[in-house]
Parts: structure tokens; sequence; C-alpha cells
């Protein structure tokens, strides 16, 4: 887990609940499933692997491509600023962990405002630096989106603490199977977009009373 402020975002989630849309711990396991399958899986996780195999070459200015395309694709607004905020505060803390010419050089496009430093970037492009394996990368993304989405169920809905820790257990096989599709993942199919995710994401902007900047 962690502490780079992801417990401040609910990405969507408080909609839905406001909505009455996920209301239980059946509902709720089924937002975090098709969140890690429909969304997850096919946005930022798939630029997880990018980022790392951009790293692993070196290659910069395939690395601004990928955040270009990553930029483009988070059409919510809270979810793009979500995605950026996420990504400078993880820079910051691994920065003093490793030196990576590779991170600076994208840092300083940041700050030059030459891209816009998504979060699965960053971290795919550590994990390598770290010489993570790309398996043990992608299964602790997911698993710190699965435990952040828990979370939020627990506190939104309300769910009790036993209700949250067996849909993360049982979300284990789910992780697994999709971290080895993502290995092969074909290239177009990169970027899928999850219509009624980014129309909740869209209302939360204008909900009466929200606890998530996102």
């Amino acid at each position: 887990m962690l502490p780079i402020g992801g417990y401040s975002h609910s990405y969507g989630l408080e909609t839905y609940v406001q909505q009455n849309l996920v209301n239980s711990v059946s509902s709720a396991s089924e937002f975090i499933q098709n969140m890690l399958t429909q969304n997850i899986f096919y946005n930022d996780a798939a630029f997880v692997h990018l980022a790392y195999l951009t790293a692993s070459s070196g290659d910069l200015k395939q690395l601004l491509l990928l955040d270009e395309e990553c930029t483009a694709l988070k059409g919510p607004r809270e979810i793009r600023q979500a995605s950026q905020k996420l990504g400078i505060r993880l820079i910051k803390i691994f920065q003093r962990l490793i030196h990576s010419e590779f991170a600076i050089a994208y840092e300083n496009a940041i700050i030059q405002q030459k891209a816009f430093g998504h979060y699965s970037l960053i971290f795919g492009l550590y994990a390598q630096a770290f010489g993570i394996s790309i398996l043990d990368a992608l299964t602790a993304f997911y698993y710190n989106a699965a435990a952040g989405l828990v979370t939020n169920c627990v506190k939104l809905i309300p769910l009790g603490q036993m209700d949250g820790q067996e849909i993360l257990f049982k979300l284990q096989s789910t992780i697994n199977h999709l971290v080895q599709e993502n290995l092969v993942l074909p290239r177009d199919m990169v970027g899928v977009c999850s219509v009624g995710f980014d129309i909740r994401s869209m209302q939360h902007e204008q909900l009466y009373s929200r606890l998530y900047m996102s």
C-alpha cells in the first residue's frame, strides 16, 4: 500500500453509492470485479506494462507518447488529475530511494510541461528501475487498486471490515488471471473505454456532498 494519497480518491464509486447502484456486499464485489477486468485491465495496468517495457529500452520519446495517449484516454477531469497527483507523489518517494536517469528525464519533461506524469507510467518505470519482475509489478498494482476500492466500499456503503476482507480475498484468482492476460494484451486493445465509469466520474464533480476528490 503506497502512502501517496490514494485514500482521497474513490474513482467514481461515490457516485455509484449515492445513486444506490452499489449498496451491498454483492454489488460492491461486482463493481470492483468490473473495475479490474473492464477498466484497469485495458487502461492503467496496460500502461504499467508498456511503461515497464519502455523503461527497459530507455526510449524517452516512446514514454512521452504513452503519456500523451494516457492523458487523452482519461476523459473525466477528476480521474486525469488524480492520476497526475498520485504519479507526482510516487516520484517524490522513489527518487529518494533509487537513482534512475530515465526517471529523472521523465520528471524533467513533467516540470517542463511536456508530459502529464501519470501514476501508471511512473509505477511501471520505477518497478523496472528496482529490478522487480513485470509479473510482481502488475500483481502489486492490481492488489493496490483492489485494496483501495475495497476500503472505499467499506467506508461509503458502508460494509463491515470482514466483508471487505472477504471481497479482497476472493479477488486473488482474478488478479492472477489479469496479470497473465496483460502480458499478451494486443496493443490495439489498450485504452478500451468504460462509458458508464466515465459518466459516473464526471457526475462526481457535481454531487451535493463528497468525501473524495474523485
